[in-house]
């Protein structure tokens, strides 16, 4: 009898484990999965797209950013947009990353692609948020073979999300302005990782150890000192994010005797 009650028990043990292991499994994982895929899809947000310039193209030759010829080579790649005015951020939004797809349309391909904003469209204000894209951007969310049959498709409306900025091999440049004199500096900032998009800019002369002095936004990515007075060179830049607000020193970036219209690169980046 003790045999038989011994053998009972464990079989109603063994039962009990069995449940308890079953119900846990198939309870717990779909909920940790819904979570994750909730927490994914809520990172995108929506937007109007349209495309502007050669179909293969970049957009236009640098933009309202002042990129110049760059936009249509590595690593912008021609993957390029102008942005409406609550993207382009009156020139603060330059140099920004984001992904874009689109699901409307049967030549979508739903497939995220990533584009650097360089232009703006002043005109785009149909949609709180909209992207005037390159040619090139617009077609690569399209289904391999079918980028001309999105193209003809007019305005779409899309998913976006802000991503971080991620150039590898790439260090902060600073393109001197053409206009730039003695008294007067202008500098275009471009491959930022990170953010992509700059909050605020300062210089430091060389004979001022201590002294950061605020440039101004003059245009797109250009800032700009206007001294008064001769400036001293070689000049250090400090860099700070638009929505992060990390902070970024380009030591000595610009040489004593830099000249208008060179490019200087420093071998600093933000973290991507």
């Amino acid at each position: 009898m003790a045999f038989v009650l011994r053998n009972m028990f464990s079989l109603l043990t063994f039962v009990a484990t069995f449940s308890l292991l079953f119900n846990s499994c198939y309870c717990f994982y779909p909920k940790l999965l819904n979570a994750s895929l909730a927490a994914t899809e809520s990172d995108w947000s929506p937007a109007g797209a349209t495309w502007y310039g050669s179909p293969t193209g970049a957009g236009s030759d640098g933009g309202a950013c002042g990129y110049g010829a760059a936009v249509e080579q590595a690593p912008f790649s021609a993957m390029v947009s102008a942005g409406g005015p609550s993207i382009f951020k009156s020139g603060k939004g330059c140099g920004a990353c984001y992904e874009v797809k689109c699901t409307t349309n049967s030549a979508c391909s739903e497939n995220p692609v990533s584009v650097v904003i360089t232009d703006e469209c002043p005109g785009c204000v149909s949609e709180s948020v909209h992207f005037d894209l390159s040619g090139t951007a617009f077609g690569a969310m399209a289904k391999s073979g079918q980028g001309e049959q999105l193209r003809n498709a007019g305005v779409l409306q899309i998913q976006y999300r802000k991503v971080k900025c991620n150039y590898p091999g790439k260090t902060i440049a600073f393109h001197v302005d053409a206009g730039s004199n003695p008294n007067y500096f202008a500098t275009l900032v471009e491959y930022e990782n990170g953010d992509g998009d700059l909050g605020s800019v300062d210089l430091k002369q060389a004979l001022d150890s201590d002294s950061w002095v605020p440039m101004q936004q003059s245009w797109g990515a250009v800032w700009k000192l206007d001294s008064g007075s001769r400036l001293r060179a070689p000049f250090s830049i400090r860099l700070t994010s638009l929505d992060s607000r990390q902070t970024l020193v380009a030591t000595g970036v610009i040489p004593a005797g830099w000249e208008p219209g060179q490019t200087y690169r420093s071998v600093v980046n933000f973290n991507g």
